[in-house]
């Protein structure tokens, strides 16, 4: 079903985009494939493939014959051509049909989402095309691509939903395990036991879904749990996301462990943690078509440097998609990684992580990850915003929250798909 809704979406942006034709080529997927390919087929393809989209002939499939049976059964193609011997002749004769006046083929120098086609494939088209006077209608699919990734459909945001909803119980399920004296690595074995029971799968490498990173001096972001204990008076924060039907969720959360004593955080760690729920909220009022996400990322980066923090290394926000980092449009600064990212203009059914971070000297990093969705006029939370530090109990200690009744109506209120948050009482990163 969501191959066919994407194949039909495409044909629309083809005309949308001046585009005649769109080819995403490729060999051997298991081994090499593009990122489009789950929008396109099923499974892997084994020989040389041309799925091709027109605004003249529809879809069409050019593959080999074992593979015939797999494409047909999408039904998103009008025709599915097989071959034997080679690709060139019904992959010319395809096109002779088509006369195309552009070819937008899946390369791009400015997003991976867009550039699977290896150098060696795109030498193969090149020959193809130049034998029958094509070679010089080339364009890159990236506009095509970006558009197709980024604009979600319904049943692509009834699967985001479903994998945060998923997140959010476990974080809530772990945020009863944590104690002092619990290490990353066992908080992480908890998160990971309770994603096999659920029969999900992890956004990212489970090597490092979930991040853990307790106290100060940790490596912040994007590496392992470790041996190191939790203890009173340190941050601790986490980065988790699971897929569901191949999408995926995208979280952080922050905890604060008491020190024996201890009713509530430090000014230090509440100002901190504070002025990231801050920075998230006026990033989010900020979101709407046709915003550069440059613009997004400066706002949520001016609520720091007022409060006296250093700018966070990284951009604000990626979009989320099939993989945890996916789409081309980036809310970040103008910093050369990044390219023309950040300079693409937000549309309607975007998803984006909303994730600035700053440091709490001798405590650790204060960060909270939130999920969005641009409207039409505006950004939702698709996810149940933290604006509230989670306190874990100090040793001996019954659990504490510093407030149960007014988050689970926060909960309430998300769920119900609510376009603002409560005020607040107080990584993966691109």
């Amino acid at each position: 079903m969501l191959i066919k809704e994407k194949v039909t979406q495409a044909e629309g942006l083809l005309r949308e985009f001046g585009i005649d034709c769109w080819i995403t080529f490729t060999r051997e997927s298991a081994l090499n494939g593009d990122p489009m390919l789950p929008f396109l087929v099923p499974a892997d393809l084994t020989w040389h493939s041309a799925l091709i989209v027109s605004t003249t002939g529809g879809a069409i499939a050019v593959v080999g014959q074992y593979d015939r049976k797999m494409v047909e059964d999408t039904a998103a193609y009008r025709e599915v051509i097989s071959y034997v011997e080679g690709v060139k002749k019904p992959l010319q004769e395809v096109l002779r049909r088509l006369n195309p006046r552009t070819i937008a083929l899946n390369f791009s120098r400015d997003s991976e989402i867009a550039d699977g086609l290896t150098h060696g494939m795109y030498q193969t088209m090149t020959e193809i095309l130049a034998e029958i006077g094509m070679e010089g209608r080339v364009v890159s699919s990236e506009p095509i691509v970006s558009a197709l990734r980024q604009r979600k459909t319904d049943t692509e945001l009834r699967s985001i939903r479903a994998a945060i909803r998923q997140t959010e119980e476990i974080f809530a399920s772990v945020r009863r395990f944590i104690r002092p004296g619990h290490t990353e690595e066992q908080i992480a074995a908890f998160m990971r036991r309770e994603v096999v029971r659920r029969g999900l799968e992890f956004s990212w490498e489970p090597k490092v879904c979930p991040a853990v990173f307790s106290g100060p001096d940790t490596a912040a972001a994007h590496y392992n749990p470790t041996a190191r204990k939790v203890e009173e008076g340190h941050i601790l924060n986490m980065d988790f996301g699971v897929k569901v039907d191949g999408y995926c969720s995208d979280l952080q959360r922050t905890f604060y462990v008491l020190q024996r004593g201890e009713k509530r955080a430090p000014s230090d760690v509440q100002k901190g943690f504070d002025t990231i729920v801050s920075s998230i909220e006026a990033a989010r009022r900020a979101m709407r078509p046709g915003v550069q996400g440059v613009e997004i990322d400066r706002v949520s980066r001016a609520v720091l440097k007022h409060e006296g923090y250093d700018e966070f290394p990284h951009g604000l926000g990626h979009q989320v998609g099939r993989h945890a980092h996916d789409g081309t449009a980036l809310l970040g600064p103008a910093w050369e990684k990044y390219g023309r990212k950040p300079f693409q203009s937000l549309e309607e059914r975007m998803v984006f992580t909303l994730e600035p971070r700053l440091t709490v000297p001798g405590k650790g990093v204060a960060t909270v990850e939130n999920m969005v969705v641009i409207t039409k006029d505006g950004a939702e939370f698709l996810s149940t915003p933290q604006t509230e530090l989670w306190l874990v109990p100090a040793a001996g200690n019954r659990p504490r929250t510093r407030s149960t009744t007014r988050e689970r109506t926060k909960s309430s209120s998300a769920a119900k798909g609510s376009k603002k948050p409560q005020k607040p009482s107080r990584a993966r990163h691109q």
